[in-house]
């Protein structure tokens, strides 16, 4: 039996054909993307849907590995290796460019100097010992006076002088001095910031800056509200600030414990007389009301049983008219 022409029409039905695109589709191998800028089949998207779109991914990853076939391969153990090019589409950012950072004292007076920043080396050169030394750190340039054996002492300095002991405290009170004006400029660097930030609400009129005053102010009281609601004693003994509000809530009162035997015997004792109080003694209740739980008012069901009688024409005492 001959089932060549079923396989035939089976694999013609059931494969998916390269398209032919009016722009060809375009590819960045560094990225493994493929792009088709070639407008939308409106008849075939509406009538034909999934084998189109079929298609379409067909058409696109055929243009990509066809690309990949014609870059330089490198052997490994694995086999041969693509090597991947620079990818030259430019994707989107994903999150927003950083903030810079305000210019410190030294940047601005350089820069209204004309003060052009010079990276130093990592080492230096040593004339003495011909060769190339660290700047700083362990066997550093800036501890050549700390370290050498031989110190000459000058003229009228004291006989029992440690010269690498001076050298030392010198090179530590500049580290300080360096430090202490760094701190300095970052300080204010970040008034200056602050000051800038000031300064863009000077558009807005008074009852908008009044309003995003309270707004902040409401912000940090309900922030201290937090704070203090977090412990027992709702900041009971935290430091207080002038003007801050009062925190409310359930406090808690725990009994000491450690207490004398005289205080825990007449709290047993309370205990017990609020007992023995209540035990063996009926509510007492008023007149016509409903009595017992679960018992009968009697008053209140003949005064009913009257007011249906009169209702019936009947007199009272007539016990056919209370059958009926």
């Amino acid at each position: 039996m001959d089932v060549t022409q079923e396989l035939e029409t089976f694999a013609a039905a059931n494969s998916t054909a390269i398209l032919e695109r009016l722009n060809p589709v375009v590819t960045d191998a560094g990225l493994l993307a493929a792009f088709d800028n070639t407008p939308v089949d409106a008849e075939e998207y509406s009538s034909n849907l999934n084998p189109h779109l079929l298609a379409l991914t067909l058409t696109s990853t055929q243009a990509l590995i066809a690309s990949l076939f014609t870059l330089p391969t490198k052997s490994s153990s694995s086999g041969p290796i693509t090597l991947l090019p620079t990818p030259a589409t430019v994707l989107p950012r994903e999150k927003p460019l950083p903030k810079p950072k305000p210019p410190t004292k030294w940047e601005r007076f350089a820069k209204a100097k004309g003060i052009s920043h010079k990276k130093k080396e990592k080492d230096i050169w040593d004339e003495e010992k011909q060769d190339w030394v660290p700047r700083w750190g362990k066997g550093g340039k800036n501890r050549e006076g700390e370290d050498q054996w031989l110190h000459e002492v000058k003229a009228g300095e004291d006989a029992d002088l440690d010269p690498a002991k001076t050298a030392k405290n010198e090179r530590k009170t500049r580290i300080a001095k360096n430090e202490k004006q760094h701190s300095a400029n970052v300080a204010a660097a970040s008034n200056s910031s602050a000051a800038a930030a000031a300064s863009s609400t000077t558009g807005l009129s008074q009852e908008e800056k009044k309003s995003k005053r309270d707004l902040r102010k409401n912000e940090l009281q309900r922030s201290m509200l937090i704070s203090k609601t977090s412990t027992a004693s709702l900041g009971r003994f935290d430091e207080k600030i002038q003007g801050e509000p009062k925190a409310k809530g359930v406090k808690r009162k725990f009994e000491p414990t450690v207490t004398d035997f005289k205080g825990e015997k007449s709290s047993a004792l309370d205990v017990l007389k609020r007992l023995e109080s209540g035990v063996g003694k009926v509510k007492k209740t008023k007149k016509g009301s409903s009595g017992e739980e679960g018992g009968l008012n009697v008053r209140k069901a003949v005064r009913f049983q009257g007011k249906q009688d009169r209702a019936n024409g009947a007199r009272p005492g007539d016990k056919k008219a209370r059958r009926k």
